[in-house]
């Protein structure tokens, strides 16, 4: 198991964790950032839960 991996579950879910109340909680041009932030905080716990599970996934 790779450490790396469960480190990209670990950052995902603390960005989806600050970003969720703080797009709701920031003025106009910064909870956009905070909406993006969101998005990628689940796409890099996607992407750990992933590669936690299945390695060589890339690696065609």
């Amino acid at each position: 198991m790779n450490y790396f991996y469960l480190g990209l579950v670990i950052a995902g879910a603390a960005a989806v964790v600050w970003g969720l109340p703080a797009a709701h909680r920031l003025r106009s041009p910064y909870d956009v950032l905070a909406a993006l932030a969101v998005l990628a905080g689940v796409i890099l716990a996607l992407l750990g839960v992933l590669l936690t599970a299945v390695p060589e996934f890339f690696n065609g």
